[in-house]
């Protein structure tokens, strides 16, 4: 039996808009693991910021 998990931003365990602990749950890692992927990917080149503003409004809380 596999469980789904919607993607969606959690009231709690939020940083800064729950961004990287709703993109964790989605997929089965630590919140912390994800922040620091995000934070990684920020000295690559890319519209990083952007995409997590997207995700920011387009995203529900739970």
């Amino acid at each position: 039996m596999t469980v789904t998990r919607r993607l969606a931003r959690p009231r709690d365990d939020r940083w800064i808009a729950g961004v990287c602990s709703g993109l964790a749950r989605r997929f089965g890692v630590s919140p912390n693991i994800m922040r620091l992927i995000f934070v990684l990917s920020c000295l690559l080149p890319g519209p990083q910021f952007l995409v997590y503003i997207i995700l920011w409004v387009l995203l529900p809380n739970e």
